[in-house]
């Protein structure tokens, strides 16, 4: 039996190398073939995905001030102006000031002739010394009962009027001279010594000049915004360079209904007296500002639906996350919540986004 076994075990042998021998090169060449074959492609990993990250500029938001203001025209006044004019005519006799000078409150000014008026203060007081010697008689005898209440009453009505023609006579004087009536800086005068002036008549103008106002105007749609105590800062045509800042201090409660604007007051200090009343300024008014505001860039906003919206980027992912906004300035945007100043957030790029896919910073040229 196993003498059997052996002999078929070498036929086979022998069969299988007669087949090596006649078809080998042939099964050599095929299995070359194979081998040389290129390997099948492999499908790349998804973009978004950990293996395949989207490429975006990633940055942090920044703090800086959240500044709403509102560009206006006005133009500049004296805190305080009035032209001087006389009460009551007369010939002047006297200019005591100097043209463009500073002067004082209570410093006389001007007098008019006051002779007529000397002489008036005079009479009533020798009428007013028989007045009240005649009082103090008629009061001595009704008290004693030797007078009537008759004569009492004319000699106390008699007293009055003269004590009366006396005080107008005095303020006919006082009246003469006219006083600075406060502090400032004189114009140009419009009178000579010897010009006889009428009540009302324009002598010199006076400009209080230590602080200065600005009267501008904003359109009504903002009207619900301005408040007294908001600060405007000045620029003006004359003194290029330079900038000034005041402080609103009364709003007009009506608004002007010819252009349907608010009229708005500020006041500025002018102690080098730099400034001049009458000067042309642009007013820009300061709403509101906010210092240590969080601040993005504008392309950084990806609008979905009826909310704005960021990619916030977390362990690598980027978060679709809502946010309220607030005041929005040249290319940046207050963010009020939803963000604080330690995210990391996707500023280009965040439109072609989906929520949750892997992103990475994108590289910068030249680097």
């Amino acid at each position: 039996m196993k003498k059997a076994l052996g002999f078929g075990l070498l036929a086979v042998l022998v069969a299988a190398g007669a087949g090596w021998h006649f078809y080998g090169p042939e099964l050599r060449d095929q299995l070359a073939l194979v081998s040389a074959a290129p390997a099948a492609p492999t499908t790349p990993p998804q973009q978004g995905s950990e293996r395949n990250p989207i490429p975006v500029d990633i940055r942090a938001p920044k703090l800086g001030n959240a500044r709403q203001q509102i560009e206006a025209v006005g133009s500049l006044r004296s805190n305080e102006s009035v032209i001087l004019r006389p009460e009551i005519s007369g010939r002047i006799t006297e200019i005591l000031f100097e043209e463009g000078q500073p002067v004082k409150r209570g410093t006389p000014l001007v007098r008019l002739d006051a002779s007529i008026s000397r002489a008036q203060v005079a009479q009533a007081r020798a009428s007013i010394v028989l007045s009240r010697a005649n009082y103090a008689r008629a009061d001595e005898l009704f008290g004693k009962g030797a007078g009537t209440q008759r004569t009492k009453d004319e000699a106390t009505a008699k007293l009055a009027a003269d004590e009366a023609a006396l005080a107008l006579a005095q303020a006919t004087l006082d009246k003469s001279t006219i006083l600075a009536p406060f502090d400032g800086v004189l114009g140009l005068r419009q009178v000579s010594v010897g010009d006889y002036v009428n009540p009302g008549q324009a002598m010199v103008n006076l400009e209080g000049l230590d602080q200065l106002k600005v009267d501008f105007r904003i359109p009504e749609v903002y009207s619900r915004l301005v408040a007294v105590n908001q600060v405007i800062n000045l620029r003006l045509d004359a003194l290029p360079g330079s900038s000034f800042e005041g402080k609103v201090y009364a709003l007009d409660p009506a608004l002007d209904p010819n252009g349907r604007a608010a009229i708005l007051r500020a006041r500025l200090p002018n102690s080098d007296k730099q400034l001049r009343p009458g000067m042309f300024a642009r007013v820009t008014l300061i709403v509101e500002d906010r210092a240590n505001a969080v601040l993005v860039p504008e392309t950084a906003l990806v609008p979905s639906g009826q909310d704005i919206t960021v990619f916030k980027v977390v362990n690598g992912k980027a978060m679709q996350t809502k946010l309220r906004i607030g005041l929005r300035r040249a290319g940046e945007v207050e963010v009020l919540e939803g963000l604080a100043a330690t995210d990391r957030i996707v500023v280009e790029g965040g439109v072609k986004l989906r929520n949750g896919q892997f992103v990475r910073q994108t590289e910068v040229k030249g680097s």
